[in-house]
């Protein structure tokens, strides 16, 4: 006997034509939305990353589709067969093997494309890996950036990882268990010890979220060569505290249109600094410059 109650029927609304982004489960089969079970068994054509992964979903829901195979070898052929397709008024559906589409998965071509022919271009959200991750990891999420797979050698993966030391927002990546290691020590070494968490499996079976800070993560033996989906999130660093060389800039252009006090008081704002120390900076760059 099934764990589970059966899902509701599927919806049998007419579906219209376009091209339908559809997120399926990044982990648990039951991730699925209905919408997207709905878009998946009303669609002419399916464009799966890989068509025995979407067949057992598929086949988990009792949904039979036509399906063709959709990755980054495949779609500059595929590419304008599909424009046909739309352009004949058909129902595309268009999925990666796990999550949303087009999140470090091929189809930006395909989407700009259909756009620019006049199709119409349909989200079915649902699960994310990037978005899953970024909601257990403790780490700010006002904002954040994704910055994809690194680079997979190392003097690569420093240069890209420095490019991105000064972003003031949670950093988030995808990575493979075999470079996880690697990756780690190389975010210590560049971005030094910042909180930082490392989930895989999400919504799988072992399920895990390692948290630390970078030196902590790289060191833990748990994460030498783990199984799974792996998404790297990296908090905030801290901000650069302003020179005494930037402070006189700041506070020399300042003094140009306002008085010492008001000079003070706008630097202090935009560097963080202390107003009262400011303006007796102001004091005496004034009077240096009177006398």
């Amino acid at each position: 006997m099934s764990r589970h109650p059966p899902a509701p029927a599927l919806s049998d609304a007419p579906l219209a034509s376009g091209l339908y982004l559809v997120a399926t489960p990044i982990g648990n089969l039951r991730d699925i939305t209905l919408r997207a079970l709905d878009v998946l068994a009303a669609a002419d054509l399916v464009l799966a990353e890989d068509t025995r992964v979407t067949g057992k979903l598929l086949s988990a829901y009792g949904i039979s589709a036509r399906l063709e195979r959709y990755d980054e070898h495949a779609a500059e052929r595929a590419r304008p067969r599909v424009l046909q397709a739309l352009a004949e008024g058909q129902r595309v559906a268009l999925v990666s093997d796990a999550g949303t589409p087009l999140v470090s998965d091929p189809g930006y071509r395909l989407v700009r494309e259909a756009l620019e022919a006049g199709a119409a271009v349909h989200p079915v959200p649902g699960a994310s890996a990037l978005l899953a991750a970024l909601t257990v990891a403790g780490l700010p999420t006002d904002r954040f950036l994704f910055a994809g797979f690194p680079p997979p050698k190392s003097a690569a993966r420093r240069a890209f990882l420095e490019e991105l030391a000064g972003v003031r927002a949670t950093l988030v990546f995808y990575e493979g268990g075999s470079r996880l290691a690697a990756c780690l020590a190389d975010m210590a070494a560049v971005l030094g010890p910042r909180p930082a968490a490392v989930a895989r499996e999400l919504t799988k079976l072992y399920e895990t979220v390692v948290r630390g800070t970078l030196d902590e993560l790289a060191a833990d033996p748990r994460l030498v060569d783990p199984k799974g989906e792996i998404v790297v999130l990296v908090g905030p660093g801290r901000e650069a505290q302003a020179t005494a060389e930037d402070a006189d800039a700041a506070l020399a252009d300042a003094l140009k249109r306002l008085k010492p006090a008001a000079a003070a008081a706008e630097v202090a704002k935009a560097l963080g600094l202390s107003r009262r120390d400011l303006y007796r900076r102001a004091m005496e760059l004034r009077k240096a410059a009177d006398d």
